[in-house]
C-alpha cells in the first residue's frame, strides 16, 4: 500500500523550507523529503542528492522526454523544477509519506495527481512588504532578483484558493504548530471515513 502526500508550496521567502524541516524532525509523523530536480546553481550550503538533484539544462530536458517526471516546470527561463517518479517510488517503498516542498504551480500539480491522497498546504506571507523584508534579510540574491521574486509572489498568491490548507506564517511558532496539527490529523485521518 502506498503512504500518503503532503505539499507544501509558497512564495519564495515566506518560510516553507522552514515548517518543512520541523515536520521532517518529527519521527511519528513518517514522512520523508521527496528530493527535486532543478536546473539552477548549487548553493554553497546544499547538497546533490540531499537538497535537490541538481542537473544541466539538457540533463533535465533529456529526462523529460523520457518521462521520468511526475511534474516539472519551467520556473523562469532555462530555471526548470520537478520531481522525479523515482523518489516517490523510494520513499513509498521506504514506507513512509512523502512531503514535497515545491513551488506554487508544482503544487497544484501534485494535489491533482495525487487527489485525496494528498494534503495541500500554502503558506502565505504576513505581507508582501514583509516578504521582500525575509529575502533581503536572507542575503542570497541580488536586489534585482528579490524584485522578481516579489513580483512572481503577487502572482502567486492568487493561487492560494487551489490549495487544501493555508497557513499565514506571521509568528513562526504559531504557524509550525499549525502546520504539525494539521498533517498529523491528516495523515491519521481513517480514508474510508470522511
Amino acid at each position: 500500500m502506498h503512504g500518503k502526500v503532503v505539499v507544501f508550496s509558497a512564495p519564495s521567502g515566506a518560510g516553507k523550507t522552514t515548517i518543512v524541516k520541523h515536520l521532517l524532525n518529527i519521527k511519528e509523523l513518517r514522512l520523508e523529503f521527496s528530493v527535486s530536480a532543478c536546473t539552477r546553481p548549487r548553493r554553497e550550503d546544499e547538497d546533490h542528492g540531499r537538497d535537490y538533484y541538481f542537473m544541466t539544462v539538457d540533463e533535465f530536458k533529456s529526462k523529460i522526454e523520457e518521462n521520468l517526471f511526475l511534474e516539472w516546470e519551467e520556473v523562469y527561463k532555462n530555471s526548470y523544477y520537478g520531481t522525479l517518479k523515482s523518489e516517490v517510488d523510494r520513499i513509498w517503498n521506504n514506507g513512509n509519506h512523502i512531503l514535497f516542498d515545491v513551488d506554487v504551480e508544482g503544487g497544484v500539480n501534485l494535489k491533482q495527481i495525487f487527489g485525496e491522497q494528498a494534503l495541500s498546504v500554502f503558506v502565505m506571507p504576513p505581507s508582501i512588504e514583509e516578504l521582500q523584508r525575509r529575502l533581503e534579510m536572507r542575503g542570497t540574491d541580488s536586489p534585482d532578483k528579490i524584485l522578481k521574486r516579489i513580483n512572481k509572489a503577487g502572482y502567486e498568491m492568487k493561487f492560494a484558493s487551489k490549495f487544501d490548507r493555508t497557513i499565514i506564517n506571521n509568528n513562526l511558532d504559531i504557524a509550525l504548530k499549525e502546520a504539525e496539527k494539521m498533517v498529523n490529523e491528516f495523515l491519521t485521518q481513517d480514508p474510508d471515513k470522511p
